[in-house]
């Protein structure tokens, strides 16, 4: 008989301080094809979102430009004013000039703007955690990382947040000033950022892997041994996706998104799933050598 891991915590500290469930809600999908304009009925996101508050969903994840703009405004007009156990995070640093133009923009002027702008379309004076979107080249880190402090020593960044990077890049980060998260790629099928989220774990930081159903990869032979999991559970094979991150480290904080209310209430019954000590054995083997 399989022994069954007790059951994961269901909460994180972000930053030390701030109280999440763990698993959130990611608001990409109430925009359109590349994340670019809206998606369907605007009342049908607005529900969804709600959908996802009164469901138990304490972390909110967007970014400016998703819509660009679209997403920060469905989640003020949704949920302002915000309750107090409600946690929003966005993101900048990325200028979008089409569906498939994306323009990283790491230099002070353009962050502090950037982050300005997001306050106003959040309705709120202060963001919870600000996510740079990505790390600049042609910026120093030291630049980017000190208009993310300023805005915070101001008052209007609470906790500040990083997006794909390397493991190096964390460490030199948390050289130069306060990190409370991360967001990488990492799912069942893609484990390539294993390395940060031990960074993670070793500083208390919040992971928060994007793609984490794996954009619709688990399927095809090779996931054979995921539809004996689900099976055992009697759930979808997005669920277990989502019991194994949350299984699988306690920093893990996935934020899966989606338009539909149906789709929403399945992603968040991963919460109630517990993996056996063979059922990891098992979703751990199905990681690419």
């Amino acid at each position: 008989m399989s022994s069954v891991f007790r059951s994961p915590d269901d909460s994180f500290l972000l930053g030390g301080e701030l109280p999440v469930r763990r698993l959130g809600y990611g608001t990409a999908q109430l925009t359109g094809p590349g994340y670019w304009g809206p998606r369907g009925e605007r009342r049908a996101s607005l529900a969804v979102l709600r959908a996802a508050v009164d469901q138990g969903v304490t972390l909110i994840d967007t970014a400016d430009n998703y819509g660009p703009g679209v997403a920060e405004e469905l989640v003020a007009e949704a949920l302002h004013p915000y309750r107090d156990d409600l946690v929003i995070a966005t993101k900048g640093g990325v200028v979008r000039t089409g569906d498939s133009a994306w323009h990283i923009a790491g230099r002070p002027d353009q962050l502090r703007a950037m982050c300005e702008a997001s306050l106003q379309r959040l309705r709120t004076d202060r963001i919870d955690l600000y996510q740079l979107h990505r790390l600049d080249p042609q910026v120093p880190m030291a630049e980017q990382l000190g208009t993310l402090d300023a805005l915070r020593q101001e008052g209007k960044i609470r906790h500040i947040g990083l997006d794909t990077l390397t493991a190096d890049q964390l460490e030199q980060a948390l050289s130069l000033t306060g990190i409370a998260s991360v967001q990488n790629r990492f799912n069942l099928l893609d484990r390539a950022s294993d390395a940060v989220l031990k960074v993670c774990e070793a500083h208390g930081l919040a992971f928060l892997p994007w793609f984490p159903l794996a954009n619709g990869a688990l399927t095809g032979d090779d996931a054979a041994a995921l539809d004996g999991v689900a099976e055992r559970h009697g759930a979808t094979r997005g669920q277990i996706a989502l019991a194994w991150l949350l299984h699988r480290s306690p920093a893990l904080c996935p934020t899966p998104g989606t338009g539909s209310p149906v789709h929403l209430a399945e992603n968040l019954r991963a919460r109630e799933i517990l993996l056996s000590t063979e059922d990891m054995s098992l979703l751990e083997a199905l990681a690419p050598a």
